[in-house]
């Protein structure tokens, strides 16, 4: 039987319909308390996460187990020098985590997985991404994003019964939402799932689908039609990879992961069971935002990885590196590097810790938390990398294998900075992770106040909201004046005889957080409507909210680390160093959201885009060739061979 037509092209999508689309695919409540909300909310609830919550005995005894074997692993069997080299991991590797149990770390041991917390599961991504950043990009790929955690969350049983084995054991799976022309705006979506009897027929072309070309079971993102019994609407399915009509077009190349499996796939009247689809139809989106909730603590719990090494690395060099009569570690210019990547990477843990076992308690929403993680690890990452690579100088720039060459370390310095580039752009860019996070850092202002500012709503409605309005902030606004930041003996329990005083850190946060709300209410008031606009702003009240967070969880840290007898002498250096260099950014992102260059920046841009400064670019040759910017994705039978890799 042949398969309805598809839907219509999604390509001319209005800015309305794509915020509508992008709103109704986020979680609408908050059914528990959340740390970061509150903070954007100028309330300091230290009460969440103090004192720092710990894992269970039988946790920390099977984590810790799993991650000694997983660390022989990596130092007997993996050479990330042969996989930066080849571009491939070898299939031995894969085959010898699938041994391990490394591919059903979240999975229940009920369906053969070993169980493990968000927390170890994080700690065993730092560790495998620190030998080779392509094999945590693969493990984070397959269970962070792809087919186990939405089943977990939102499968049936008869789904989790028939899948979740396999992927505990052999099977590799992926997550296929990007498109050619759909990056992240959804609402462009266009591959389609036509219903067909007991079927849904796919059709359209997935693009940068990490371990597409290795996978065996994906997770696509479809759009629905809607018709008779139909809702309709983009919808999460389990694929088979081998199903007839799939095809690998391609294998795409990176600058940096050099070894991840990431493709074009082509779908082509691809019959999938009905009952293959995760949750009902139109609830893709929403079931791929939750996912991302624990999903996104993957990559900076990376990041983790690469500030430990980028400070092994940057302590040993600067200490035996002469220059000027002194190793250059006692220079300092080169000192302040060091001293940024130590500090940022432990609060960079401890927000990822932090964040870890909020989400193995399940006491508390960490959506806000999860992304301010990712955003902060991504960003500060590729700092750290790049600190590195200047302190090491020439030898920073020199790639390992030309290092080893002629007699010197092979140092990969050059290769991580390439390999953590990617991580601005993953699971959500920078940019994107800015705008998500600011409309909650808003959503109880919308919630109270949106009706008024919407071109959309009748007078009577506005009404009702301008009454509910008056009522919520007669009794917030005054909440903001003052607090206990105020006060020189608060948060007492963070100030030690001969330790630096952590106290006053939170009590900056207090006050921190008290003005950045009433920063958010001023420009709520001051622009309205045009505040979706003003994304400058938003990114630095964003930028405000990560560094008052990651402030929180350094002296959180140290305080559990001293309280614990480990290392908390230098724990508390770490965290007043780090909020001291913290401090500096929130008080230069402060001035900035009154004072900046975006009116000025957005009338050069529309004079750039109107071709009143082509003069500027003259004088050059555009090295790229005249391909189109975005490849056809006309839906059709693929016209190239399959290169997708069966790894056995």
């Amino acid at each position: 039987m042949s398969a309805p037509s598809a839907p219509k092209n999604t390509s001319a999508v209005t800015e309305r319909e794509a915020r509508r689309v992008a709103e109704a695919a986020r979680e609408q409540d908050w059914h528990k308390p959340s740390f970061a909300k509150e903070l954007f909310l100028g309330r300091f609830r230290l009460d969440l996460i103090h004192p720092h919550p710990l894992p269970s005995p039988d946790d920390v005894r099977r984590g810790e187990a799993f991650l000694a074997r997983l660390r022989e692993f990596c130092e007997t069997e993996v050479d990330g020098a042969l996989i930066e080299r080849e571009a491939r991991i070898p299939d031995e590797v894969i085959n010898g985590l699938r041994e391990l149990g490394a591919l059903g770390m979240k999975i229940e041991p009920k369906y053969g997985g070993l169980g493990l917390t968000q927390l170890y599961y994080n700690k065993a991504l730092t560790l495998v991404g620190s030998v080779s950043p392509a094999l945590g990009a693969l493990l984070s790929a397959h269970q962070s994003i792809g087919v186990p955690q939405p089943l977990k969350l939102f499968g049936t049983q008869e789904q989790k019964d028939a899948f979740l084995p396999r992927l505990a054991s052999t099977d590799i799976s992926a997550f296929l939402l990007t498109e050619p022309d759909v990056g992240s705006d959804p609402a462009r979506l266009a591959t389609s799932a036509v219903p067909d009897g007991q079927d849904y027929v796919l059709d359209g072309v997935k693009l940068w689908t990490t371990n597409g070309v290795v996978a065996d079971l994906l997770v696509v993102m479809a759009r629905v039609p809607e018709s008779d019994g139909h809702r309709g609407g983009i919808t999460a399915f389990v694929v088979e990879a081998d199903s007839p009509g799939i095809t690998v077009e391609h294998r795409n190349a990176f600058m940096g992961l050099r070894g991840i499996e990431n493709g074009v796939t082509r779908f082509h009247r691809v019959r999938v069971p009905a009952a293959n689809r995760i949750g009902p139809e139109g609830a893709g989106l929403r079931i791929a935002l939750t996912t991302l909730n624990t999903g996104r603590l993957s990559l900076p719990a990376m990041c983790v990885g690469a500030g430990k090494w980028c400070l092994t690395i940057a302590r040993e060099w600067s200490a035996v590196r002469e220059q000027w009569g002194r190793p250059v570690a006692r220079h300092e210019a080169v000192g302040a590097k060091i001293s940024y990547i130590a500090a940022t990477t432990f609060a960079l843990e401890a927000m990822v810790d932090l964040a870890s076992q909020m989400a193995d308690e399940n006491r508390n929403d960490i959506r806000i938390e999860a992304a301010l993680a990712k955003l902060y690890g991504s960003e500060t990452g590729c700092l750290m990398a790049d600190e590195l690579v200047q302190i090491r100088g020439g030898r920073g720039f020199e790639t390992a294998a030309s290092l080893a060459a002629r007699g010197e370390r092979a140092v990969p310095a050059e290769q991580l900075l390439r390999d953590l580039r990617i991580n601005r752009i993953f699971e959500g860019s920078t940019e994107i992770m800015h705008l998500l996070i600011a409309r909650e850092a808003v959503d109880a202002h919308l919630k109270v106040a949106g009706d008024i500012i919407d071109p959309d709503k009748p007078l009577a409605a506005k009404a009702r909201a301008g009454a509910n309005a008056a009522g919520f902030y007669a009794r917030w606004l005054p909440r903001l004046v003052a607090g206990p930041g105020q006060l020189p003996r608060t948060y007492g329990e963070f100030t030690h005889p001969g330790l630096p005083d952590l106290s006053s850190h939170l009590r900056y946060v207090e006050r921190c957080s008290r003005k950045l709300a009433r920063s958010i209410f001023y420009a709520m008031s001051r622009w309205q409507g045009r505040m979706e606009t003003k994304q400058g702003f938003l990114g630095r009240i964003v930028d405000i909210g990560a560094e008052l967070f990651a402030t929180s969880a350094a002296c959180v840290r140290a305080e559990h680390l001293r309280s614990s007898g480990d290392h908390g002498r230098e724990a508390y250096r770490l965290a007043d160093t780090f909020c001291r260099q913290s401090r500096i950014r929130v008080e230069e992102l402060f001035t900035r959201l009154w004072s900046n260059t975006d009116d000025q920046d957005r009338r050069l841009v529309d004079g750039i885009l109107s071709g009143a400064y082509t003069w500027l670019e003259e004088g050059v040759i555009d090295p790229s060739d005249d391909g189109p910017w975005i490849a056809d994705a006309t839906p059709g039978p693929s016209a190239g061979d399959d290169v997708r890799r069966r790894v056995r």
